[in-house]
């Protein structure tokens, strides 16, 4: 008997190239009261995209500031018509206010980043060099975050591996938003409905072909942070609300456990009193267990009312944002999306 001749092994796919010539690149901004370091992002991006060679855009998106943020990116607009301007009617977080530059910006490559200067401009030449080589995202992973306080890193890390362990998307350890995206990727991104929106999650989700860029991180240029560490809590517990159910799973587990221990400590009182002829004493282990199933009764639903509020502010179907002013973009008209 003749074997069939064996098929010939298929070459691996290599990832397409491509070239930044006639690209336009689109920078992202998210500010919210930034008008201590805004002249200084300006000044070190600028640079770092005039030594690229590449057609580029800015636009940044004022968060609802309460300082001179505003009038800082007009001046800018008018003295350079690539840096543009979205106003929105108020604050509406950094995650929607990243969705809204996403929105406007037209550029083949786009690229979210922080203007306090901890994503360092510098890096986008590597983010770009990934992308001609094939890459459809490039983010920056940060090797070195003596920046942040001893505790920030400690929570980060815990977050990353609390992420990982319950969602079926893995997410990056120590990569933020700071990133290039292929057109394509934000044309993805822009087709996503939800209003509760973990742009780190949804740039994992995604997928397409990622590299990851090692950079050290380094502190704010200028000014302080707005985040809190119980904004922190509330933006990780939105993270992983929004991608995973384990948190509201589990609870029937831990149904499930009572139940059988309720059953077991019921058969051993009932066994004692039948061997000993006598009742159990034990008030105040009577009142352990009822406080103790109580508290995991409000545990358990805090952690339903935590999907049902979620649920809530998705069915109102309300815009994402609401923009107040644009500039740069050819109208000044109202907009949602």
């Amino acid at each position: 008997m003749v074997s069939p001749a064996a098929s010939p092994a298929l070459p691996p796919l290599a990832a397409p190239s491509r070239s930044r010539a006639g690209k336009r690149l689109s920078i992202v901004a998210p500010c919210f009261n930034e008008q201590e370091v805004l002249d200084l992002f300006f000044d070190r991006i600028e640079d770092e995209l005039s030594r690229l060679g590449v057609d580029y855009e800015i636009v940044c998106v004022n968060d609802g500031s309460r300082d001179h943020t505003l009038a800082v990116l007009l001046r800018r607009h008018q003295s350079d018509p690539r840096v543009k301007v979205i106003n929105l009617a108020r604050n509406f977080g950094k995650e929607t206010a990243l969705s809204a530059g996403l929105d406007a910006a037209t550029g083949d490559m786009v690229v979210p980043i922080d203007v306090d200067l901890q994503d360092p401009p510098e890096l986008i030449g590597s983010f770009v060099e990934a992308w001609e080589n094939g890459a459809d995202v490039a983010y920056g992973v940060r090797v070195d975050r003596k920046a942040d306080s001893p505790l920030k890193r400690f929570t980060a890390q815990g977050f990353y591996r609390a992420f990982n362990r319950l969602s079926d998307v893995d997410l990056p350890y120590n990569a933020g938003d700071f990133r290039l995206m292929d057109r394509r990727v934000v044309e993805v991104l822009r087709q996503l409905p939800e209003r509760n929106r973990f742009m780190k999650g949804l740039f994992a989700w995604v997928g397409f072909r990622q590299e990851a860029i090692p950079y050290a991180r380094p502190e704010r240029a200028a000014g302080t942070s707005s985040w809190r560490y119980w904004k922190l809590w509330n933006f990780a517990l939105d993270g992983i609300t929004s991608f995973s159910t384990a948190p509201i799973r589990v609870w029937s587990y831990v149904g499930l456990a009572a139940g059988v221990l309720a059953a077991a400590w019921a058969g051993m009182i009932i066994l004692r009193t039948l061997l000993f002829g006598r009742d159990v004493p034990g008030y105040p282990s009577l009142m352990v267990v009822i406080l103790l199933g109580f508290g995991l009764q409000m545990l358990a639903i805090g952690a339903l009312g935590e999907y049902v509020a979620r649920i809530y502010q998705e069915v109102k179907g309300r815009p994402l944002y609401v923009v107040m002013d644009r500039y740069g973009f050819g109208s000044n008209e109202d907009a949602g999306a």
